[in-house]
């Protein structure tokens, strides 16, 4: 049995498909397939507000590709979400209902809901219940941050300030300040809090530090990275140090939100699962069967 998800970010879009693993009552899956686009739909939406008519085509090819794949490989089961940039492209909804002749029902999700998805790929369980965790999510268009206390969800907020964004110029001051002021204020309480970080470019970080595949990621160590990488020019970034043409921008601001999030709520490290909205929706697809039965 297999489960698909798909998940159409500002920056790329992608689809997994997975492989469903029955043990008795325990469900679990094992990744077969993932593939990503980097259609960058945020330089649009977030710009113009509107999806240009050459990327609109795009998608609905890469949505043709994604559900004729999903065919070949007998998948049962499949949710399809998009984030921030059909949030807030006018023509958004007029997609979703053009991708649907394609066969694929997508929906538009917000910043809470992209955060509650990926926070179901039960991260919790890497976790110690009685610590206190930052959660923190970057993409392109938005941060999701999430505050965990005693196992317990204290806080949560999605704000519009992702990689795409800052690199259009589309982050603005205010919004900069209220994310400063919500992590201050929900972090204030508590005392050697962690952070949880995920997405593509802290992925790619973690690896670039090195560190071993359970060791958490030090704020010292991800400044050194930081630092590192500004020192090469973005031409250097692609030809000197191999990273992919549509990473090598877009990894500086992103640690640039990591280190300033974790500068106010005072985390020293931070776990790096390597999990994304697309483990978030196979995990909530075995949920919803699970519930089922």
């Amino acid at each position: 049995m297999r489960y698909a998800a798909i998940d159409i970010g500002s920056n790329a879009i992608r689809l997994l498909i997975a492989d469903i693993i029955e043990n008795g009552a325990v469900v679990s899956f094992k990744k077969n397939t993932l593939i990503r686009v980097p259609l960058r739909l945020g330089d649009d939406a977030f710009i113009d507000k509107k999806i240009s008519k050459r990327k609109a085509e795009d998608l609905i090819k890469a949505m043709e590709a994604f559900k004729a794949l999903m065919d070949v490989y007998k998948v049962s089961e499949y949710m399809a979400c998009a984030t921030s940039a059909m949030r807030e492209a006018s023509n958004g909804e007029e997609l979703v209902r053009q991708i649907k002749k394609v066969g694929l029902n997508l929906e538009i999700i917000d910043g809470v809901r992209e955060a509650s998805i990926i926070y179901n790929s039960h991260i919790e369980q890497q976790l110690e219940r009685k610590k206190s965790y930052l959660y923190i999510d970057v993409g392109g268009g938005s941060t999701e941050l999430s505050i965990f206390n005693n196992g317990d969800l204290i806080g949560s907020r999605s704000f519009n300030i992702g990689t795409i964004r800052i690199l259009d110029n589309q982050d603005s001051d205010e919004t900069w300040l209220d994310m400063k002021e919500w992590v201050k204020n929900h972090t204030k309480n508590y005392k050697g809090i962690i952070g949880i970080g995920t997405g593509g470019n802290i992925n790619k970080l973690y690896r670039l530090a090195d560190e071993k595949a359970t060791k958490p990621l030090s704020f010292n160590k991800l400044k050194s990275v930081y630092d590192y990488l500004n020192s090469f020019s973005l031409k250097e970034r692609i030809n000197v140090l191999g990273l992919n043409n549509d990473r090598a921008d877009v990894i500086i601001p992103a640690c640039d939100i990591f280190l300033n999030v974790m500068k106010w709520g005072g985390v020293k490290t931070i776990v790096v699962p390597r999990v994304g909205l697309v483990d978030g929706i196979i995990q909530t697809l075995i949920d919803q069967k699970l519930s089922k039965r």
